[in-house]
């Protein structure tokens, strides 16, 4: 009896190799084999963060409000201007002693990596119009590196700067005789698409950040519990809105 248990037994196991074998060798040679179901999260909050999301204001999309100023040229410029291009926009002032040498770096960084790209532009509203005339601006410009066409160093009436930074950016900017300089603003970016959308990437929790820091150096090395640079998703995220037409 015992015999014909083991010849059973080996039965079962040839038809086993027989049947199963061979499926399990074409799987691996398909790379299909799964060898494990667990996951960190990581990949998926990975791909939220790459996503570029709208602003939302009141259940709809929110759009950047129409402007006209004038730039370092003396052109007028509009937000039609912009229109058909993925823009930078940042409110600052040429005499500005704290976080606006950085900003300008980070921006003229971004200039040189998009490069000479008709559809790509950034809007740098003066907040302080008084001084920054557009002959200064112009100055300013030439000093600083700024040579893309599309990059409009913008001045004018300051209440209309002003609401527009504080109502249409939701970007704090105002005069402070306690600030360095006169004048207070916040060192962060917005990003808009080519409808004039305002749009950005998703944190690691799947909300929008909403802005980028401007006012962080690009490469600068930082310890846990600083602010990040942001400069490198802002160019990635500029890169990925002007081939969003093409898909």
């Amino acid at each position: 009896m015992k015999n014909y248990s083991y010849i059973g037994i080996s039965l079962v196991i040839l038809i086993f190799g027989i049947i199963v074998i061979p499926e399990i060798i074409d799987r691996v040679q398909e790379k299909e084999v799964v060898t494990s179901n667990r996951s960190d999260g990581r990949e998926e909050r990975k791909a939220l963060s790459e996503e570029l999301v709208y602003r939302m204001e009141d259940g709809e999309k929110k759009k950047v409000p129409p402007f006209e100023f004038t730039d370092q040229d003396g052109n007028i410029i509009t937000n039609e201007d912009y229109k058909g291009k993925v823009y930078i926009v940042e409110f600052f002032f040429s005499t500005c002693p704290t976080i606006c040498p950085v900003m300008k770096k980070n921006l003229v960084e971004v200039q040189q990596e998009i490069g000479e790209n008709d559809e790509f532009g950034i809007a740098s509203f003066s907040i302080d119009p008084t001084y920054d005339t557009p002959s200064v601006l112009k100055e300013y410009a030439a000093g600083n590196g700024i040579t893309h066409p599309n990059w409009h160093l913008l001045t004018g009436d300051r209440d209309e700067i002003y609401a527009l930074a504080n109502t249409g950016f939701n970007i704090y900017a105002g005069e402070d005789p306690d600030a360095e300089g006169g004048f207070a603003h916040s060192g962060y970016f917005a990003l808009v698409d080519k409808e004039g959308y305002f749009r950005s990437r998703k944190d690691d929790f799947g909300n929008p950040i909403i802005y980028y820091r401007g006012s962080v150096e690009r490469n600068k090395s930082v310890m846990e519990g600083e602010e990040e640079p942001q400069i490198d998703i802002l160019i990635e995220d500029v890169k990925q809105l002007l081939k969003e037409d093409e898909k």
